[in-house]
């Protein structure tokens, strides 16, 4: 494994706060768009992203995202002033073909502008709760607002705005043949830092096994020499970590009669040659017999 260099230590009390927010929303990144839809006392919707936002428990089932207050000259959004007054929300999802549309309606309208109606979005009734839902979303949660827990009183501090999910609507374009929500369908979106978003389709996506109910072997089980390699990446090592077991003798000597790993154990540098190909094969999802190369 490569040891890190040249890391630049900073205290965060020691530089401006528009610095720390430039280095967090860049590092803590993709973030998920919470899309909100609130009313105020008056009958007023307001629709607006944040991305300080994530699913914090199935049962009850509790979402958070968090309006902060602006550090230009600390007042607060419409959203968080509507959320004390009016304890109900509505959490739209957001995807790629509403994206635009979506941070139009981020700009600071005045208070009482509708953004449903600047950003050309869909005002769909809720069923459960007063804010409306936007009607081109893939996915929206209607919510009631169980607490807000202010987290500071000056610019850049955040409120946590805790919104019980009380239904759910979602446009069946978006599910599988399973009647469950398809990733790739859903193309959604997500916030990185400055003006960049990322988008969740095509290579972006890949799958992981998860370790769920089995017990990888770790990586400190694989041979010395495999987690030293100068080739094998940290990836690469945390998958073969995940396998179940060392693999068996009887396994070790079939990778052994490959054609492939043959032509391997001829060669000069085998070592690095046998690493080049076990990776190779993980990459081609054959890590099980990656592993059993790399007891050779």
């Amino acid at each position: 494994m490569k040891k890190q260099t040249n890391i630049k230590s900073i205290d965060p009390t020691s530089i401006s706060q528009q610095e720390l927010h430039g280095y967090l929303l860049s590092a803590v990144a993709p973030r998920p768009i919470c899309f909100a839809s609130t009313i105020d006392k008056d009958g007023n919707v307001n629709l607006s992203p944040f991305s300080y936002f994530n699913l914090f428990s199935v049962n009850p089932p509790i979402m958070v995202f968090s309006p902060s207050r602006r550090g230009r000259d600390n007042t607060t959004k419409h959203t968080l002033d509507n959320v004390l007054e009016v304890k109900e929300t509505v959490i739209n999802i957001v995807n790629y073909d509403m994206v635009e549309q979506m941070s139009l309606s981020s700009t600071e309208y005045a208070h009482g502008v509708n953004e449903f109606v600047k950003a050309g979005f869909t005002q769909v009734p809720s069923e459960k709760v007063k804010p409306p839902r936007v009607g081109e979303a893939p996915v929206a949660f209607e919510c009631v607002v169980d607490q807000v827990i202010a987290l500071g009183d000056e610019g850049g501090a955040g409120n946590l705005v805790l919104a019980k999910v009380v239904k759910i609507h979602i446009n069946e374009a978006f599910l599988d043949k399973e009647g469950n929500l398809d990733t790739p369908k859903l193309d959604l979106v997500a916030r990185m830092g400055g003006n960049w978003y990322c988008r969740a389709n095509g290579d972006a996506l890949f799958e992981i096994p998860k370790p769920i109910r089995t017990h990888g072997i770790g990586v400190d089980s694989l041979p010395q020499e495999v987690r030293e390699s100068s080739v094998l990446t940290g990836n690469n090592l945390g998958r073969l970590g995940n396998l179940e077991e060392i693999p068996t003798r009887e396994t070790i000597d079939r990778i052994a009669g490959h054609p492939e790993v043959k032509s391997v154990l001829e060669l000069s540098d085998t070592v690095t040659e046998k690493h080049k190909l076990a990776q190779k094969w993980i990459n081609e999802g054959h890590t099980e017999d990656a592993l059993a190369l790399l007891h050779l």
